[in-house]
């Protein structure tokens, strides 16, 4: 087997183990963390053994944090440029490379028989690649690279897998609303709501689209934040793997940029539909979590290999991301086949074909696999 193939391998694996990973460092051990509990906001009355957080479990390789100055942080900092440029080089100040942590935890249930559920913790290395920079629109995409420590002294293989994207644009006209049930609509937008503001795009690992929102970016002093309004997203793998009593989550998105990198927060409510768009009439909310990912600056990781698949592989996703863009310029609502998507989900068929054409420059053949891959996921109901 090339090694080329054990790496994609091993990123399906994990990513349909839940994406869960976990991280040793020298500043952090999992072990020294077993005796206290992390969470402030904890569920202070229920069985501990019921409450133990569920997530990453594997251990990588031991990390070391960037202390230097962080000049992309210092650079929003500068004196007398513009709004729209501060907020620009905040977007920016999101790209290098980082130790991530993902926690998010239930903390109110809304119905007579809610029942605390665990809470989430993750870890991972990624690396967040400026992708497009047009000025008024701003596209980054995250590459995860792990190591896992190997049970002799030898150094481990790498995992490399295409992770989530964040487009940014100023002003659009028009954004992408989730509505349940993987039906996406899109809405205009008035000048009123749209000025000043960023809409902020995310993305499936197969480029595939997850939600679309609104915010404004805030810069006082030494503190950068934009914030979201409310928007549809749909579950994430971490919840879709093991929930199935509700199909929404409905909430507000936070990106704040610190000293040491940045930070993202969520406040979601888990909620229920009877229809494309539509809630439940009896006890449509289920419960309340809270999530914040850190992402730390690190050093003396080695991105080569993400560095080396991005590079084989950028044409592809390149025309990936323009297949999406024409389908949702061209049509007012997209619709993709639930059942199929559960069967045999679109990001193993294009992970393959990513694959197949590592290495090659955007080929008529290329476009035509991939727009046929794309389109067999696409319902008609």
């Amino acid at each position: 087997m090339s090694k080329q193939l054990i790496l994609v391998t091993t990123a399906l694996i994990l990513m349909i183990s839940n994406l869960g990973f976990a991280y040793e460092s020298k500043e952090i051990s999992l072990e020294n963390k077993k005796e206290t509990s992390q969470y402030t906001f904890a569920w202070s009355f229920s069985e501990d053994s019921n409450m133990k957080p569920r997530g990453g479990t594997t251990t990588g390789e031991n990390i070391i944090l960037d202390n230097s100055e962080n000049l992309k942080w210092k650079a929003i900092r500068e004196p007398q440029i513009s709004k729209f440029e501060q907020d620009r080089r905040a977007i920016l100040a999101m790209s290098g490379g980082y130790r991530t942590s993902f926690d998010f935890l239930e903390t109110v249930g809304f119905t007579k028989e809610h029942q605390p559920a665990q809470p989430y913790q993750s870890w991972g290395t990624e690396f967040v690649y400026v992708v497009e920079d047009t000025g008024n629109f701003i596209s980054l995409q995250h590459i995860l690279v792990m190591y896992f420590q190997a049970n002799n002294d030898s150094k481990p293989a790498p995992m490399v897998m295409k992770h989530w994207r964040q487009d940014w644009q100023y002003e659009p006209e028009s954004i992408v609303t989730f509505q349940g049930f993987n039906n996406w609509q899109k809405r205009k937008i008035n000048s009123k709501e749209t000025s000043g503001n960023w809409a902020q795009s995310v993305y499936q690992v197969d480029d595939s689209p997850r939600y679309q929102a609104i915010g404004l970016w805030k810069h006082t002093g030494n503190y950068s934040s934009w914030a979201s309004g409310e928007t549809w997203r749909p579950l994430p793998r971490r919840e879709f793997s093991v929930r199935s009593d509700y199909h929404v989550l409905i909430g507000t998105n936070k990106h704040t940029i610190t000293p040491n990198g940045w930070v993202q927060e969520e406040d979601n409510l888990k909620v229920k539909l009877e229809s494309v768009g539509s809630l439940t009439e009896e006890a449509p909310i289920v419960a309340k979590e809270i999530g914040l990912a850190r992402y730390e600056r690190i050093i003396e990781h080695d991105w080569t290999p993400g560095n080396d698949y991005w590079k084989k592989t950028g044409p592809f996703w390149k025309n990936v991301r323009a297949t999406w863009s024409e389908l949702m310029q061209n049509q007012q609502t997209l619709q993709l086949d639930s059942q199929k998507l559960k069967d045999s989900p679109m990001f193993m068929k294009l992970f393959g074909l990513a694959d197949q054409f590592s290495g090659a420059q955007s080929t008529q053949d290329m476009q035509a696999k991939i727009k046929q891959a794309i389109s067999s996921y696409l319902s008609s109901d």
